[in-house]
């Protein structure tokens, strides 16, 4: 799955002075406008790395409860990386997370998928519990990021 570009009229990231602001990210396919929910959907190194925090069991009754929002973690997160990667940055030069979930319970797989990407310091963050996501009723996670680039 290609994380893409957005689905709607709107920047994916706008750089203002010093400061990239990054979109609202979801784990969407675009092709298909559904959401991640397998771990079939990710690549192999996702695979492996996910399996080093305990998820991709292969065990059935514990995959089909964890993956929708371990896989959708990891194709946000994988997803601001790039875009940061594409103004000049890298994940340690994004400052400040804006994490939305349905469900806060959620919140646990997403700050262990989150360590992948943040191993030491990471971001300022605030989470939210919301009741809905666009394109469909699958999205459990969106992200909103800010980097701070000197120029």
């Amino acid at each position: 799955m290609s994380t893409g570009t957005p689905m709607a009229h709107y920047a994916a990231a706008r750089r203002v002075g010093d400061f990239v602001f990054m979109s609202g990210v979801v784990a969407v396919d675009p092709a298909t406008r559904r959401a991640v929910t397998r771990y079939e959907d990710l690549p192999k190194d996702a695979l492996a790395s996910l399996r080093g925090q305990g998820y991709v069991t292969g065990q059935m009754s514990v995959d089909v409860f964890e993956a929708p929002i371990v896989a959708q973690s990891w194709i946000v997160l994988e997803r601001i990386r790039q875009i940061a990667e594409e103004h000049g940055g890298q994940m340690s030069d994004v400052v400040k997370l804006v994490q939305y979930f349905r469900e806060l319970p959620h919140y646990a797989a997403y700050n262990r998928v989150r360590g992948l990407f943040y191993p030491s310091d990471p971001p300022v963050s605030t989470v939210v519990e919301v009741s809905r996501f666009l394109p469909d009723d699958e999205v459990l996670v969106e992200v909103e990021a800010t980097m701070y680039l000197p120029r």
